[in-house]
C-alpha cells in the first residue's frame, strides 16, 4: 500500500518498507541531491525532548526524475498550507511548481516537528524553506558550472534547467544534474533569498491543490481508511468528567454474533467488522456510573473561576497607574465575561492503528503526529521508531487536535485484539472529550484627558491566556497582568480539559479590549475610528484601519449614532487586523443580524492571496460563530452540548456580505493567516450593537437573551 493509496494526497509514490526508520531512509533515498535545514530554534525544543533528533527538522530531495520533494512534519488541515509552501519552494528553485511535492506528517520519512498550530508554518517554517531552497538551487549551479565548463556567474535557471545566459543552447537539466549521484548537505542559511521584484511564483493567487480531491470526494480523512480485518469500536463513556462506575453488564453485548467485548479494568469497549452492529452492542450495555457532585455551571462559573485565581503576573507595564488615574478626566471599570467554545471541527477525532508483530501503523486525525507517535509507543510499550503516523488529510483542527485521547483508545484495543481497530468519535464523544477555550473573566480601568486622549489602561485577565493581552495603543500609564498566562489553568479551575482554540487567548482578549476602547471613545465624544487613530502611534495599523474604512465607506459619527456601524482592530501571529461591521437589531427578540462585514489585515508578505482570503473569510465566519451562539452548557462536569441541534455553529442562512482586503507588504516577511481576522469579531459585533441600539453586551456570545437583558436595564 502506498502513501499515495492511503490518503489521496497526490504524494510522490515512496517504494520502501511503511516501517523504514527516518535514518535508514536518508541511507537509501537513491540518487539525488538532499539538503537538510533547520527551522528557527525548533531544534533546541527536540533537544529537550528525550530520543528526539536534533539534526535537522525538514529536508528536501531534488529526484532523479527532477521532481523537487519537501518532507516535512508539518500536516494540511484546511488552511492551505499544501499549495503555499509549494510555491515557496518552487519559486526559489527556479522549477515549475508542478514538479514539486509537498510530504507531510509521514513519521517514518518526515523528520521530527512540533506540530501544527499557532499560524507557523507560513511564518516560521516558510522562511527556512525558502533559504533551503535557495541554497539547493546554489549547489544545482555548483554542479551545473563543472558540467557545463561556464562560471556560475553565466548561468541562469528556469523551470528547472541551467542555462549560459549567453549561449541558451548550452544548458543542463536539474534531473540530468542529479541522476547517479548521492549528494547530502545541510543548509548553512548562507545564500540569499529572492528578493519580491523578482518573484515569479510566490504573490500570484492559486487554487488549493487538495482542492479538487476534498470537492470530489476523493480525499481521504482517517474514518475513510479501510484495511483487511479492520474492527469498529464503540466505548462505554461515562455521563460527566471523573465519573466512578458502579457497575457493569455487558451479557448481551457478549452474546451477539461476531462482537468482541474487551473489558479492561474501566475500559470497555464492544467491537465489530461493522459499525452499526457496533453500535448496537454498546446499546445493550448496562452500566451505571457515579457522577462528581459539583456545584458550576456556565452561570456560576464566572465567580469561580475569579475566587481560585492565582497571583497575577504583570505582563507589561509603564509609567504610573495612580498618576493616570489621578490625571483622568474621565474614567470607565468594567468587566467582560466569555465561556466555554467548543472547537466543533467538521471532522470528529478518529484513529486506525494497525499493528503487525513489534510494529504499528497508525492513521489519526492529530495536529502534531510526531507527539502522537510516541503517545501510541508508552501506551504500546514499543520504542517510538516503530511506530510510524501514516498522513491523512485532516478536517479541522483549530487546536482541538492537538489532544490524541482517540489515538490512545485504538492502540489499546489494536493490541487487545490483535486485529486493526478504528475508533471514531461521534459528535457526542466530540463534545465530550473537547479541550475547550476556556471560560474568562477580564476586568479594565481606563482613562482619558480632556483632549480625549487615553492615558490609562488598568487591565486584568483571568485564564485567558495573554495572547492579545498586550494592548497597541499609545497609553502613557498602563499595566497588564495575567492570572493564569496561558489557557490551561490548574487542578480544580475548569470542571474539564481546557486548550487551544483558533487565536487562543486573543479573541476573549481583544473583545474585552476593544470594547473598553470604543467605551472611551463614547466618553470622549469622538467618532470611533478617529478616536482610535489619534490614539495609535502604530503607522501600519493606522492604514490598515484607514483601509477598512474607506472600502466600507465610513463617515464620522459619535456612537451610539442608531447606523448599527461597529469596528475593531487587533493584532494576532505578527499580523495586524481591522474590522467593520453593519448590524441590524431587533428590540423585541434581541436577535443580532450581521449586514455586512470588511476586514482588512497586513500580514507582510503574501504567498498565496487566494489563499489568504480564503483564510480570512473562514476566520470571519467562525468568529460570528463565538459571538453570536456559541456557549457550552454544562452541570458541574457533565457536558450538556452533545451535538449543533443545541450548540448552533455558523449557517450559511445568517452570513453577512464579506469584504477582504489583503494590504500589499512585500517588504515585511510573511505573518500568519490561518487565525488573525477571527480575533476581532466579537468586540465589532458588541461595537455594532452598542453604535445601533445604545446598550452595551459585556458577555460572549452576545445572545438575543443577553441582548434583551441589556436593552431592559437601559
Amino acid at each position: 500500500m502506498t502513501t499515495d493509496e492511503v490518503t489521496g494526497l497526490d504524494f510522490m509514490e515512496h517504494s520502501f518498507s511503511n516501517t523504514l526508520p527516518r535514518r535508514d531512509f536518508l541511507k537509501l533515498a537513491g540518487g539525488g541531491i538532499l539538503l537538510f535545514f533547520t527551522v528557527g530554534d525548533l531544534d533546541l525544543l527536540a533537544q529537550q525532548r528525550r530520543g528526539l533528533p536534533t539534526d535537522f527538522n525538514a529536508f528536501l530531495k531534488i529526484g532523479e526524475d527532477g521532481r523537487v520533494v519537501c518532507y516535512t512534519g508539518k500536516i494540511e488541515m484546511g488552511q492551505g498550507i499544501i499549495t503555499s509552501l509549494r510555491q515557496m519552494l518552487a519559486e526559489e528553485l527556479d522549477v515549475a511548481l508542478e514538479s514539486v511535492d509537498i510530504v507531510m506528517g509521514d513519521t517514518d520519512l518526515c523528520p521530527w516537528d512540533m506540530g501544527t498550530f499557532g499560524s507557523m508554518s507560513t511564518r516560521i517554517f516558510g522562511p527556512a524553506l525558502r533559504k533551503a531552497g535557495a541554497e539547493a538551487r546554489a549547489v544545482m549551479l555548483e554542479l551545473a558550472s563543472e558540467y557545463l565548463k561556464t562560471p556560475i556567474d553565466s548561468l541562469t535557471v528556469e523551470n528547472g534547467v541551467v542555462y549560459d545566459k549567453s549561449n541558451k543552447q548550452n544548458r543542463i537539466a536539474y534531473a540530468i544534474l542529479a541522476k547517479g549521484k548521492k549528494i547530502e548537505r545541510r543548509a548553512a542559511g548562507s545564500v540569499s533569498v529572492k528578493k519580491p521584484s523578482e518573484f515569479k511564483i510566490i504573490g500570484k493567487s492559486l487554487t488549493r491543490r487538495d482542492a479538487k480531491e476534498k470537492v470530489t470526494g476523493k480525499a481521504k480523512f482517517t474514518s475513510d481508511i479501510r484495511i483487511s480485518g479492520m474492527l469498529y469500536a464503540k466505548i462505554v463513556r461515562p455521563p460527566a468528567h471523573d465519573s466512578k462506575l458502579v457497575s457493569v453488564d455487558v451479557s448481551e453485548a457478549k452474546n451477539m454474533k461476531n462482537v468482541q467485548v474487551i473489558q479492561e479494568g474501566d475500559f470497555i469497549a464492544v467491537l465489530h467488522q461493522y459499525p452499526d452492529v457496533a453500535e448496537e452492542a454498546l446499546s445493550k450495555i448496562k452500566v451505571q456510573f457515579e457522577k462528581p457532585e459539583l456545584d458550576l455551571n456556565e452561570i456560576n462559573i464566572f465567580d469561580h473561576l475569579l475566587k481560585v485565581a492565582p497571583e497575577g503576573k504583570v505582563v507589561t507595564k509603564g509609567g504610573d497607574i495612580q498618576k493616570g488615574e489621578s490625571e483622568s478626566a474621565a474614567m470607565a471599570e468594567h468587566t467582560y465575561l466569555d465561556g466555554y467554545k467548543a472547537h466543533a471541527a467538521i471532522e470528529p477525532h478518529a484513529a486506525l492503528v494497525h499493528i503487525e508483530g513489534n510494529k504499528a501503523n497508525v492513521w489519526a486525525s492529530t495536529q502534531n503526529p510526531f507527539t502522537a507517535k510516541e503517545e501510541v509507543a508508552k501506551a504500546l510499550g514499543f520504542s517510538s521508531e516503530h511506530v510510524r503516523m501514516m498522513p491523512v488529510f485532516v478536517g479541522g483542527g483549530f487546536g482541538g487536535k492537538t489532544t490524541n485521547l482517540q489515538i490512545i483508545d485504538a492502540a489499546r484495543l489494536a493490541k487487545l485484539t490483535g486485529k486493526p481497530v478504528q475508533v471514531a468519535y461521534t459528535r457526542k464523544e466530540e463534545f465530550f472529550f473537547d479541550s475547550f477555550r476556556p471560560a474568562a473573566v477580564v476586568k479594565i480601568k481606563s482613562g482619558i484627558d480632556s483632549k480625549g486622549k487615553m492615558n490609562l489602561w488598568d487591565y486584568h485577565v483571568y485564564f485567558a491566556g495573554s495572547r492579545g493581552a498586550e494592548q497597541f495603543y499609545d497609553i502613557p500609564h498602563h499595566r497588564t497582568t495575567a492570572y493564569n498566562a496561558s489557557w490551561t489553568g490548574a487542578a480544580g479551575t475548569h470542571p474539564f480539559a481546557t486548550g487551544a482554540w483558533r487565536a487562543p487567548s486573543n479573541n476573549t482578549n481583544t473583545f474585552a479590549r476593544e470594547s473598553q476602547i470604543d467605551i472611551m471613545a463614547a466618553k470622549a465624544g469622538i467618532d470611533p475610528i478617529e478616536f482610535r487613530i489619534q490614539n495609535l502611534a502604530d503607522k501600519r495599523m493606522q492604514n490598515v484601519l484607514r483601509s477598512a474604512a474607506k472600502q466600507f465607506g465610513w463617515k464620522p459619527a459619535k456612537a451610539p449614532s442608531g447606523r448599527g456601524f461597529g469596528v475593531a482592530c487587533g493584532i494576532d501571529a505578527g499580523t495586524l487586523v481591522a474590522t467593520i461591521v453593519e448590524v441590524k437589531v431587533n428590540k423585541n427578540t434581541g436577535e443580532v443580524k450581521v449586514i455586512r462585514l470588511v476586514c482588512a489585515q497586513d500580514m507582510g508578505l503574501v504567498v498565496n492571496p487566494e489563499g489568504a482570503k480564503i483564510q480570512m473569510e473562514g476566520c470571519l465566519t467562525m468568529g460570528l460563530g463565538y459571538a453570536l451562539k456559541e456557549d457550552v452548557r454544562f452541570t458541574g462536569k457533565e457536558i450538556l452540548d452533545v451535538n449543533f441541534d443545541t450548540y448552533e455553529i455558523p449557517r450559511f442562512s445568517w452570513l453577512p456580505k464579506i469584504e477582504t482586503i489583503i494590504i500589499d507588504n512585500q517588504e515585511s516577511d510573511p505573518q500568519g493567516g490561518g487565525e488573525p481576522a477571527i480575533v476581532t469579531v466579537g468586540a465589532v459585533v458588541a461595537n455594532a450593537i452598542f453604535d445601533a441600539v445604545g446598550v452595551r453586551v459585556y458577555q460572549q456570545p452576545m445572545t438575543p437573551e443577553r441582548v434583551k437583558e441589556a436593552l431592559k436595564k437601559g
